[in-house]
């Protein structure tokens, strides 16, 4: 899926929105694991990525090829300060209408509105590839993000508490989001 907007930040920067390319494979392979080092509330840790740069630029581009996935880089002054994206759940009847969401902000970057920015970019895109419901899974504590889902209309339905196991800080209780795209 293709998507592509410039938008304003608080800091009066420009910000392009775009979908990625397989050329973007090595500086979102980068963004990655630079993210995964400057925040324990995401999934893996950054030596957990088996990601290559090869195998990084098949996923995106099939997902520019994708009808219902899509991938957006965030570029400040020609530099990717984040990325996130929408996929299919599966691809069973039943759970067609699910879309799981992802993102990564690069920490010098937050508090700009980026994340925001992203996320609604996701959700225009859920909305054009079909799907009814787009789901996250955020870190309790990771207060500012869980605030920013719900201001955009993510619900809370669910937690678990033992949903990660921190190296640093133990258990971390995942809060279960979803936002449904026909009631909005």
């Amino acid at each position: 899926m293709r998507y592509e907007k410039t938008i304003m930040l608080k800091n009066g920067k420009e910000c392009l929105l775009r979908s990625a390319t397989g050329d973007d494979a090595k500086t979102v392979c980068g963004i990655f694991r630079k993210t995964h080092e400057e925040t324990d509330f995401l999934l893996s840790y950054p030596e957990e990525s088996t990601m290559t740069e090869e195998g990084e630029r098949q996923f995106l581009e099939n997902k520019e090829q994708s009808e219902r996935a899509v991938e957006i880089c965030a570029f400040v002054d020609g530099h990717l300060a984040g990325f996130a994206g929408i996929d299919a759940v599966g691809g069973k009847e039943k759970i067609r209408h699910r879309a799981e969401f992802g993102i990564n902000v690069e920490k010098a970057y937050w508090g700009f509105g980026i994340g925001r920015a992203l996320t609604l970019a996701c959700i225009e895109c859920a909305k054009k590839a079909g799907f009814s419901q787009v789901e996250l899974d955020v870190v309790a504590e990771n207060s500012r993000a869980v605030s920013l889902y719900e201001s955009v209309g993510f619900r809370e339905f669910g937690r678990n508490p033992r949903g990660f196991r921190s190296r640093l800080t133990g258990w971390q209780e995942l809060v279960l989001m979803r936002l449904e795209l026909d009631c909005v």
